[in-house]
């Protein structure tokens, strides 16, 4: 195995056999090019090397101990997570680190870092340094399976297939779409801003990279296998393990997702049987290319309760890291839902395109806070307010307001102060004077402490107002929206905004019920509105 060396010991002097030669291509194919990488912009996480251990330092360090050119080590850790290793937490593919070291029923590229570094698994997903020097470890492993001598490891164009190879996709064309993002990046050069402190750079070269037997998988087989759904993606299909042939309802929602992964690897998880997941499309971060993996007349395993009458839509990146959503994302993505809801018939509203964890029945958090939703449903075309107009009213969690406060949130509550007939002005998102005059008036008019502060109770009877007619298990529409934005400000917990009262929702009301001293039922009747109201 490859251990800390010592001054004579160098595990890089092995000489391995020499490698069959590989086929040299010029130039880089320009289908599968990525927006610039500037400016990662990761968050600050624990176990980041720091001070002299900086991460462009282990880089350096790892790349020296196993004869892996640093910049090509930088680039296939930035292609994977951007350099961030999201405090050991995993990715969708159980990947871990900074360079997203794998260990799932297919691929074991942790167990074989820890076998050649002698480094623990818990190391090696905690500590980037460590995970770094893993990833170097399995590289140079795969290169001196491939045969390289110590003359072609200094060239950087032959270790395309190497880098293909810890991709980890069987399917040759995902292999390649993996390694050519890596080389891209090489092309265009690395500026990113990484945790603990400092950044990491590749200066931008020309590069000519020798694909050998993944020659054979360029750009015109990826032409060739169009999406039979939507014209401008491609077509690789998932494992058939992964999806359900047919639907058992018709297709009403439209869900977005984030992959906590890369694109090459998410496309490369949903063909693996192991994974028991898909989504019917996929969407780079860099420019937004598409490809399609399941049919919309099938059921992709993405949603749960929501399977069966869905469309998934993943983005690549992770939650946490919002330098991943970036323009070009957004209105690719935005271009494709408006031309499902167009083709499928679906409202272009926030009651029925939804993120992840807004699906009832989902322990998944995706896209998570650094999605700006405002913006895409602008891209899409259509309400940003759950079908309720043209503001967006429900959220996660409602933010205590008050004067100073600017948002989305501010808008929404000067949006429902003006339905109420309290005159906030203009629901411009910033909470001025004004605003602070229409809430202490709509707080007096119910009763509640009149302090121009828009806190839990408020926010209750501002997003119940409205008609108060019964709703129970089965019950659907706009009232069934008011009654789970009014229970998720009460609760103080995320209620699903979906027009759906299902098991959540009642669960929900039976929460809110049992904690005023009402009829605990699971109906939302006349007390239970009239308490809502009321902002108890």
């Amino acid at each position: 195995m490859y251990r800390r060396s010592t001054p004579g010991n160098r595990p890089w002097q092995w000489t391995p056999s020499k490698r069959t030669a590989l086929s040299a291509l010029g130039g880089l194919v320009t289908t599968v090019l990525l927006a610039t990488a500037h400016s990662a912009g990761a968050a600050p996480a624990p176990g980041a090397p720091s001070g002299r251990d900086g991460m462009s330092r282990a880089f350096t360090r790892a790349a020296a101990e196993f004869e892996v050119p640093r910049d090509l080590l930088v680039a296939v850790g930035y292609g994977e997570t951007h350099l961030d290793g999201h405090r050991g937490e995993p990715s969708q593919a159980n990947g871990y680190g900074v360079m997203h070291l794998v260990s799932n029923p297919k691929s074991h590229t942790l167990e074989k870092a820890a076998e050649l570094t002698g480094d623990r698994g818990s190391e090696l997903r905690e500590d980037t340094a460590a995970n770094i020097r893993g990833g170097a470890a399995v590289l140079r492993a795969y290169a001196d399976g491939l045969g390289l001598d110590r003359g072609e490891r200094r060239g950087i164009d032959e270790w395309y297939p190497v880098v293909a190879r810890y991709g980890g996709a069987a399917d040759i064309r995902t292999a390649r779409l993996y390694a050519d993002t890596v080389y891209t990046l090489l092309a265009q050069g690395i500026d990113a801003d990484v945790a603990g402190g400092g950044s990491v750079t590749v200066r931008p070269r020309a590069v000519e990279p020798e694909r050998g037997e993944y020659a054979a998988a360029g750009a015109d087989q990826w032409s060739a296998a169009l999406s039979p759904d939507y014209p401008d993606a491609a077509w690789v299909p998932a494992n058939s393990a992964n999806y359900a042939a047919g639907r058992s309802a018709s297709i009403s929602s439209v869900v977005v997702h984030v992959t906590q992964g890369s694109y090459a690897g998410t496309i490369s998880w949903f063909q693996n049987p192991s994974s028991r997941v898909s989504s019917h499309y996929v969407v780079r971060s860099s420019d937004g290319a598409v490809t399609q993996m399941v049919r919309d007349s099938d059921t992709a395993y993405h949603a749960r309760s929501a399977n069966s009458s869905s469309l998934g839509i993943e983005h690549e990146g992770f939650v946490d890291n919002p330098s991943w959503f970036t323009d070009s994302m957004y209105r690719s993505s935005a271009a494709l839902t408006r031309y499902l809801c167009d083709r499928h018939g679906i409202p272009k509203d926030r009651a029925h395109i939804v993120g992840h964890a807004e699906v009832p029945g989902n322990d998944h958090t995706d896209p998570g806070p650094n999605w700006n939703w405002n913006y895409y449903m602008q891209l899409v075309g259509g309400s940003s307010g759950g079908g309720g107009g043209s503001v967006q009213l429900g959220f996660p969690s409602y933010d205590t307001l008050r004067s100073g406060s600017t948002g989305a949130q501010v808008t929404a509550a000067q949006t429902l102060l003006n339905q109420q007939g309290h005159d906030a002005g203009t629901a411009d998102g910033v909470f001025g004077a004004r605003t602070t005059s229409a809430a202490t008036s709509f707080q007096t008019g119910r009763g509640l402490p009149a302090d121009g502060v828009v806190g839990a109770r408020t926010w209750t009877a501002l997003l119940s107002a409205g008609t108060t007619s019964e709703a129970r298990e089965g019950s659907t529409g706009a009232a069934v929206e008011r009654l789970q934005r009014a229970l998720t400000a009460a609760l103080g917990r995320t209620v699903s905004i979906d027009g759906r009262f299902g098991p959540t929702t009642a669960q929900a009301v039976r929460d809110y019920q049992s904690g005023r001293g009402l009829t605990v039922d699971g109906i939302a009747g006349p007390a239970t509105w009239s308490a809502l109201q009321a902002g108890r």
